[in-house]
């Protein structure tokens, strides 16, 4: 497990250390727009048995490592996990996305709840974490990660995907105390399962807070901050003398940003909507900060991958504190040669940013 780093400039980065060129990874790296992830998860059955199928996902989490010189790894798995091992009863309807058999609607069911082992229930996902870990022979630094309490919530109520969670919305405003009674119980599951990853070998991990956007002000406050930061304190942040970094990622958050770097995490996530210069001037001496390329850029010429690369990189200046990322989720119709141009302009073009 202790095998040397031959690249930490992605762990380097989010603790705001000197780096040769900024890190890149993409969120989703692992996903429908390579042929060969496709191959694969069509030789498992379905995803969630690629997901539940340690070998299979550590095949898929190195895939674009393979083609792409990324700097991170990230564990392939999904955010839905976690209340599946609650019992909630995952499956997937083809075109329809995640839905759950036992959404948490009444209150007995939701005064019911409680949090998995991580190593029982889970245990699929810390096999795969291991297993990664050893497959990756130290080339790059392997990310952990798992929905925030209050996105894993929107689907817990809601039964699956939906438009504005107005189930959950109008829980959070009519029935406030059960809604935080799921939130709380989250908030314990979810360390519990980052911190039984980072004990399997994830060198950092991300919360990803999809839907704390879409809260008024007060709502975000007391709903999603006041849960993420209850994770991020309860997280292991040290193993064998490595600091082992925490990224936040609200999309939609970027009013938020001061308030989600005091939460004591090392890096924020930016979604496209927010400048990315401006984000540093507020908060670039507290927090790294990952992002912030629009996704659906990848659909435009090589020529102008490349030249929005160049605006963000000017945009964030010269320095330390910047992993390059998507705002967002790779859209699963983009062309892979496309992603080969942004991984290469990053890091070309970023060298004179380090010198």
């Amino acid at each position: 497990m202790t095998t040397p780093l031959q690249n930490d400039r992605f762990l380097r980065a989010l603790l705001r250390q000197p780096v040769d060129k900024t890190p890149v990874w993409l969120m989703r790296q692992a996903g429908r727009y390579l042929p060969e992830y496709c191959a694969t998860r069509k030789q498992a059955g379905s995803f969630l048995n690629l997901c539940k199928n340690p070998t299979l996902a550590t095949e898929v989490t190195l895939q674009p490592l393979e083609r792409f010189p990324l700097d991170a790894a990230i564990l392939f798995s999904d955010i839905l996990t976690v209340p599946d091992a609650m019992g909630l009863g995952l499956y997937f309807s083809e075109g329809e996305g995640p839905k759950f058999e036992r959404p948490l609607r009444e209150e007995a069911d939701i005064m019911k709840l409680a949090v998995p082992d991580p190593e029982g229930e889970l245990k699929y996902v810390m096999d795969a974490v291991r297993e990664i870990r050893r497959a990756l022979q130290g080339r790059v630094p392997l990310i952990g990660f798992s929905g925030s309490p209050f996105t894993l919530a929107c689907y817990m109520v809601e039964g699956g995907g939906s438009d504005g969670f107005p189930i959950t919305k109008t829980m959070l405003y009519s029935r406030p105390e059960l809604l935080h009674h799921i939130l709380s119980v989250n908030a314990k599951a979810v360390t519990a399962y980052l911190n039984a990853q980072i004990a399997a070998g994830a060198q950092a991990v991300q919360l990803f807070d999809t839907w704390g956007g879409m809260l008024s002000h007060a709502a975000y406050q007391e709903f999603s901050l006041r849960y993420l930061a209850e994770v991020v304190s309860g997280l292991t942040r040290e193993v064998d003398g490595q600091r082992i970094p925490v990224i936040v990622f609200t999309k939609g958050g970027g009013q938020w940003l001061e308030d989600i770097a005091a939460i004591g995490c090392d890096a924020v996530g930016l979604d496209w909507t927010t400048d990315i210069g401006l984000a540093r001037q507020r908060v670039g001496q507290q927090v790294a900060l990952q992002g912030n390329f629009d996704p659906t850029a990848l659909f435009a010429s090589p020529d102008a991958i490349r030249k929005e690369v160049g605006r963000i990189l000017g945009a964030f200046g010269h320095g330390n504190g910047h992993v390059f990322n998507l705002g967002h989720g790779i859209s699963q119709f983009t062309n892979p040669e496309h992603v080969a141009v942004l991984v290469e302009a990053v890091h070309s073009l970023s060298q004179d940013f380090h010198q």
